[in-house]
């Protein structure tokens, strides 16, 4: 599935609510297990978004790393939903996907597969369509090579990539894909996903 098709089917799919307004999608394709994650959508998704304070993250292995809150909330209310998916031997491959949003949650996702499922470390691909920036503080080698297989999309001027602002000190993990031209869009404009769309479908 190319990147197109990966991100129709991202706004397209129906969609599950959990508590906290948390919003998700499986759909088993042979062995491979796709995960959709959705953007905003309600006040409480805004709530959540606003709640950009950070909150520590710990691991089994010792290693604490920080996350922004609101997002943590979200993902925390969607992981035992998708724990029975993952747990199924037949799953020998996972795809993540979100947008804005649901790309966020796509990041702590992402984290949390390969943390968790280490075999399937190296057949496990995130890829976050327009999303914030979750992660906070100093970069941390061991944690960022968690996100080897990980890419954001950005539309070039779309303002939600570039929040919360990196002078509050949180980054971006993973590989950073650029589509559409500076310019074309307002920053809101940019964010939109029939803008998306429409830069997908010419993207090589």
């Amino acid at each position: 599935m190319n990147l197109y098709d990966l991100f129709a089917k991202c706004i397209e799919i129906p969609y599950t609510r959990v508590d906290n307004s948390g919003d998700y999608a499986v759909e088993l394709v042979g062995n491979t297990l796709y995960i959709y994650l959705e953007s905003s959508n309600g006040q409480k998704d805004w709530e959540n978004n606003l709640d950009f304070p950070v909150k520590a993250y710990k691991n089994m292995d010792g290693t604490v790393w920080y996350a922004h809150r609101g997002f943590l909330r979200v993902w925390k209310s969607i992981e035992p939903h998708l724990k029975p998916y993952l747990d199924d031997s037949i799953v020998e491959k996972v795809i993540v996907t979100g947008f804005s949003h649901g790309g966020a949650l796509a990041v702590l996702c992402h984290e949390y597969i390969w943390f968790n499922y280490p075999h399937l470390q190296n057949n496990l691909y995130g890829y976050a369509f327009g999303a914030p920036r979750v992660l906070w503080g100093i970069k941390n080698s061991k944690i960022e090579s968690r996100f080897e297989n990980f890419t954001l999309i950005r539309n070039l001027d779309d303002a939600i990539t570039h929040l919360p602002p990196r002078l509050l000190g949180y980054y971006h993990v993973g590989t950073l894909v650029e589509i559409g031209q500076k310019g074309k869009y307002t920053r809101i404009d940019a964010h939109r996903p029939q803008s998306y769309l429409a830069e997908l479908k010419t993207y090589k």
